[in-house]
């Protein structure tokens, strides 16, 4: 892409507040919780698409900490909250509407982010469809990353475990280095084989080449065994145990990670989260605070993730900004999935982790030098 393109992003166009609909619409109606975590009939299901909700005095206001599949809860204060159905407490004030197109003192704006039809680049919101005969605008993508970096951004990277079977792992490091890793959201097999990789020298008991190895079936749990005989992950690291690797590059340069079970997991390492409320709300943690996700070749973490990311964020002197989800897999499957599951916001990236990697760190280094 000339470098004279336009960026990715899409200006936020605000819905018009003052628009007869909206100015004679109610204050949105709310009922109290008779118990925890039981919402009233007829409770307004929030998007991940911006919403609004009137005041008693007539002001349009959008709630924090927006998601899927919420419901709308007024804070002590008056500050308006999404909050997951479970969290929701006896006596809380809880939206009742069932229509989003404001008359109910509820607006879903869906079109905001839209951008012109004769808007030039290639990823824009709601906009790429995916296809794997599509170019893949590394490019773009790259732009993308190096301005969320220099603008204090909080990019979350959602992987699966080909990252490391793909030998993707070395440049996965080179980002977590040099910056463009807030988080780290995965299950327990990135760090097993990531692990293996760093203290057996294979992964899932092969070499680097492919090869497989004798005894290679249970690499990976003597991996699992020496971590819990430290005791947890960072204690490998600071024991020098794990020498090299993606955990290891967490670890040493401070970026969170959030490790979450499953029931196929086989140990599963010290630090994983078995228990899938804490395991949901400690991933939730994260997506609060995202302004970029990379989800990368994990069909599961990706759709959970996608369930609990909005599709935009708020910026202090931006306003509304889109909220880019880059999708990478190898198959089409993982983006239509995202988009059926309501993360109308994801690009589709059709290519192995390995390659998409290795051509993405070549097109950031190429953005950082310019």
């Amino acid at each position: 892409m000339d470098s004279e393109r336009r960026s990715a992003r899409v200006q936020y166009r605000a819905p018009d507040f003052k628009s007869s609909h909206l100015v004679s619409a109610p204050p949105a109606p709310t009922a109290r919780a008779v118990q925890d975590g039981v919402l009233p009939d007829g409770f307004f299901s929030t998007t991940n698409l911006p919403t609004y909700v009137k005041n008693p005095d007539g002001a349009w206001v959008l709630p924090r900490e927006p998601r899927m599949d919420g419901c709308l809860v007024r804070g002590p204060n008056g500050t308006w909250f999404v909050r997951e159905a479970r969290r929701v407490k006896r006596g809380d004030e809880v939206v009742v509407a069932l229509h989003e197109d404001g008359r109910d003192g509820v607006l879903v704006h869906a079109t905001g982010f839209e951008a012109p039809p004769d808007a030039a680049g290639d990823f824009h919101f709601m906009q790429s469809q995916v296809s794997r005969e599509k170019p893949i605008d590394y490019a773009a993508i790259a732009r993308m990353l190096v301005e969320e970096k220099r603008r204090g951004g909080y990019i979350i990277w959602v992987t699966g475990p080909a990252l490391v079977h793909s030998r993707a792992r070395a440049n996965m490091v080179w980002f977590i280095r040099n910056g463009f890793v807030q988080a780290l959201l995965a299950g327990n097999a990135v760090a097993v084989h990531d692990i293996e990789a760093a203290v057996v020298g294979t992964t899932l008991g092969m070499t680097s080449t492919g090869a497989p190895t004798e005894g290679g079936h249970s690499a990976h749990m003597r991996a699992i065994n020496t971590v819990r005989r430290a005791g947890s992950i960072e204690a490998a690291v600071e024991a020098g145990i794990i020498r090299d690797g993606i955990m290891r590059a967490c670890v040493m340069e401070g970026v969170p990670f959030v490790l979450c079970g499953s029931i196929r997991d086989d140990g599963p390492l010290p630090g994983v989260i078995t228990d899938t409320i804490e395991a949901q709300d400690a991933m939730r943690a994260h997506c609060i605070r995202a302004t970029t996700a990379v989800m990368l070749a994990t069909a599961l973490h990706s759709i959970a993730v996608g369930n609990m990311l909005p599709a935009y964020y708020e910026d202090a002197e931006r306003g509304l900004c889109e909220l880019p989800t880059i999708t990478v897999d190898a198959a089409e499957f993982l983006v239509s999935k995202l988009k059926d599951r309501g993360t109308h916001q994801a690009i589709g990236v059709v290519t192995n982790a390995q390659d998409f990697m290795s051509i993405l760190r070549l097109a950031v280094e190429d953005a950082i030098r310019r």
